[in-house]
């Protein structure tokens, strides 16, 4: 309730005659009021549609739903097979051969709720809020950029664009190799020169993403010399591997805390004579004993940085850190495949600020940027390397997400369709 008031007070601040809006733009303006009960009834229909990342058919029949939406566009619309990753594989729509700069928007299908979860139906609690598996997260953000683009359909100004839409089916769990998986979105990122995200940001109507952390794994795998206890700190034995594991451990925390806005994290910790790790199951055993001089540690984590320069020279630094040995120990550390930051260049700021002058001439008021430390990985961050310019959030507000108290604002279906759709316009335009 909280939320779907604080959605209600900013709608408000609108006026009804928006005199920075043209006459094209009230038309569209105009197409998203009238048809905003169709966009409602789509929006349940798949919010209805069980697409939890693992159930293939539910992500590909979420993707049937859409892809006529997107051919009576004009879209070359189709779905792409995940098997080579081990997914349902995506919603891929394109409209090309235009006028104006290249445009990829940015969906996904999957949610967090598979055919277990006792969460699975649209319920509306009142008039402008309902909850569902999805709805805010995000759902409610493919419709999104559905209605935009029919708005722009309607008034004439869409044959001519030239826009990729991207709709990923593993979102919430990526298929691996990341190459692969998101091999569709790249190849996008690479055509386009402006990519828009619509997923649901922070839930604030009042903030965009122009920045997120990536996210990247890493294991440390260390050795020490076994031997009874009595003997630890002799010249032949050494330290053991648990104390070259907290040494390493100690050191991150000292040399890396001070990095502004990156954060590094140890989940799991394992040690002794005998160790077994799987990392798939994100589990592990272990054989130890207090009078033996433990042979092997195994640590992983992940760390979370605001661009690729400062990743990099931290994955450097923890390297050194590492190599850095206690004596009769050895280790190594590994980074896996991850998603990569997006980082708030001066093209995001742009962008964001032709966004937010789209808002406030609807009389929605100014839009801020997300603190990054607020915004975690998404797919957008897969296109920071190639476009000029790159936001995200842009889809429904709500709150909730991945629980099964998940709710969408239903004020903000015609609004963030509205700045969407005049966004892109004035881009074309430009």
């Amino acid at each position: 309730m909280k939320h779907c008031l604080t959605f209600l007070a900013f709608l408000l601040t609108s006026v009804s005659v928006f005199a920075a809006v043209s006459t094209t733009e009230k038309d569209i303006v105009q197409y998203i009021d009238k048809h905003n009960d169709n966009a409602l009834s789509l929006l349940e229909t798949t919010v209805n549609i069980n697409s939890g990342t693992m159930n293939f058919e539910g992500v590909r029949a979420v993707a049937e739903v859409l892809m006529p939406e997107f051919e009576q566009l004009g879209f070359k619309a189709y779905f792409e097979p995940g098997s080579a990753y081990n997914r349902a594989g995506h919603l891929i729509a394109k409209l090309e051969g235009g006028k104006g700069p290249k445009l990829l928007l940015i969906g996904h299908l999957d949610t967090v709720f598979e055919p277990s979860s006792p969460f699975q139906t649209f319920e509306k609690l009142e008039e402008n809020l309902a909850k569902g598996p999805g709805i805010a997260d995000m759902k409610g953000g493919n419709i999104i950029i559905l209605q935009a683009l029919k708005a722009l359909h309607s008034v004439g100004e869409l044959q001519d664009m030239n826009i990729w839409v991207v709709m990923t089916g593993d979102e919430e769990l990526s298929g691996r190799p990341l190459s692969l998986s998101k091999e569709a979105l790249i190849e996008g990122a690479k055509w386009a020169d402006i990519a828009l995200g619509f997923e649901n940001g922070d839930g604030n109507p009042k903030t965009a993403n122009i920045s997120r952390r990536g996210s990247i794994g890493w294991t440390l795998n260390i050795k020490g010399t076994p031997s009874h206890s009595s003997q630890i700190f002799q010249e032949s034995v050494g330290a053991g591997a648990i104390y070259e594991a907290a040494r390493i451990l100690h050191t991150f925390y000292e040399e890396l805390r001070s990095e502004e806005l990156l954060t590094f994290n140890p989940g799991r910790i394992i040690g002794g004579t005998t160790v077994t790790h799987d990392n798939a199951s994100n589990s592990g055993t272990t054989f130890g004993k207090n009078n033996v001089v433990a042979e092997t540690a195994v640590v992983t984590g992940d760390i979370r940085g605001l661009s690729l320069l400062q990743v990099n020279r931290v994955k450097a630094k923890m390297t050194a850190i590492v190599a850095q040995h206690l004596p009769k120990t050895s280790g190594e550390i590994e980074f896996s495949e991850g998603y990569p930051p997006l980082a708030p260049t001066q093209g995001n700021k742009t962008l964001l600020g032709l966004y937010s002058q789209v808002s406030e001439d609807l009389g929605y008021g100014k839009v801020g940027a997300v603190d990054p430390l607020n915004a975690g990985a998404a797919d957008v961050s897969f296109t920071a390397e190639y476009v000029e310019m790159a936001i995200d959030g842009l889809g429904m507000s709500g709150s909730g997400d991945h629980t099964v108290n998940e709710t969408g604002n239903l004020l903000a279906l015609p609004s963030q369709s509205k700045r969407a759709a005049l966004l892109m316009y004035r881009l074309k335009q430009k």
